[in-house]
């Protein structure tokens, strides 16, 4: 096998052929960027807001009723630190790409990073709802302590709250950073900017996605593979898609959404209603209705057996 040689002139070569693709590029490099959020720092705080969320559940800090305030206090004071930091970093990346001046960065890290924490009690009591929901909703579940340790649905659910939150307040990069980490390591597919109601239950969970204009209500069951999703994208004068505005559904309160079901557009399912598996819809449905495919045409065909002859061994 012939082995490719590196010269130091080819070296110095390839490295300019190189440089010259960062010439005139942004949103792939991160080339004197270090006002760049930190991604690994950004899993490190869902860790620490994890530990809050559900005390004890990582095995990382012995967790007891006595020692409990001064374990929540200690992860508080981190979160302070870190998260501000990080959002700083992002603040200071948007008045880069916007050239804006005058943006007091540091000021408006410390104070969403204060909303955050002061939203902590109502995300856990919202947190408890969901796993309740998937507790009531799923036969096989037989504690809540199982659905918060292994149930995929609680990670992609409450990484969406604690996101949610910092959307709304307009914090770049971060919420998205948040929520496609537990896309990867659930399969399910929140976008922070969804608004999502009491008691949600995503059973099974892989492939589901949401789309950010999504409004869902309390007490909605979504299974695996549904999409809430938009169609496309209307375009300007210049052929680029025009961005922003409502385009995903509205699930109404107490609506079953089953298997494989892709729901398009802005449209509203109606309360009560209950959408089949494997149905294709881009109109809105009235409140109590079924909706289901006709049943497809099974065929059943008869496998034939056959016998085998065994030969009786031959005497000698």
């Amino acid at each position: 096998m012939r082995r490719f040689k590196l010269t130091s002139k080819r070296i110095e070569n390839l490295v300019g052929e190189i440089a010259r693709t960062y010439q005139g590029d942004s949103g792939i490099n991160f080339i004197d960027a270090s006002n760049l959020p930190v991604r690994d720092k950004i899993l490190d705080v869902l860790d620490l807001l994890f530990e809050v969320l559900f005390p004890g559940y990582t095995g990382r800090r012995t967790v007891t009723k006595a020692n409990i305030s001064f374990i929540v206090g200690d992860i508080l004071w981190q979160l302070a630190t870190a998260l501000s930091e990080q959002m700083e970093r992002a603040y200071h990346y948007q008045c880069r790409t916007r050239e804006c001046e005058g943006c007091d960065c540091r000021t408006m890290a410390e104070n969403v990073t204060q909303h955050l924490l002061t939203r902590l009690p109502k995300i856990r009591e919202m947190l408890k709802g969901d796993v309740g929901a998937a507790f009531d909703g799923d036969p096989a579940a037989k504690s809540y302590e199982e659905i918060v340790i292994s149930y995929p649905c609680i990670i992609a659910i409450a990484t969406y709250r604690i996101a949610h939150e910092l959307y709304i307040k307009q914090v770049p990069l971060i919420p998205r950073i948040m929520a496609e980490c537990a896309h990867a390591k659930t399969g399910i597919d929140i976008h922070p900017g969804a608004k999502i109601g009491h008691n949600f239950f995503i059973d099974h969970g892989t492939g589901v996605v949401i789309g950010e204009t999504t409004v869902i209500g309390d007490n909605v069951k979504i299974y695996q593979g549904a999409t809430l999703g938009a169609l496309s994208f209307p375009k300007d004068e210049r052929g680029r898609a025009i961005k922003g505005g409502k385009r995903h559904p509205t699930i109404e309160d107490n609506v079953t959404i089953y298997a494989e079901a892709t729901i398009l557009g802005d449209v509203v399912i109606g309360k009560g209603a209950v959408i089949s598996g494997n149905v294709w819809i881009k109109e809105s449905v009235p409140a109590g209705v079924t909706v289901k495919s006709p049943n497809p045409d099974l065929v059943y065909t008869k496998q034939s057996q056959k016998k085998n002859k065994q030969r009786s061994p031959e005497r000698k």
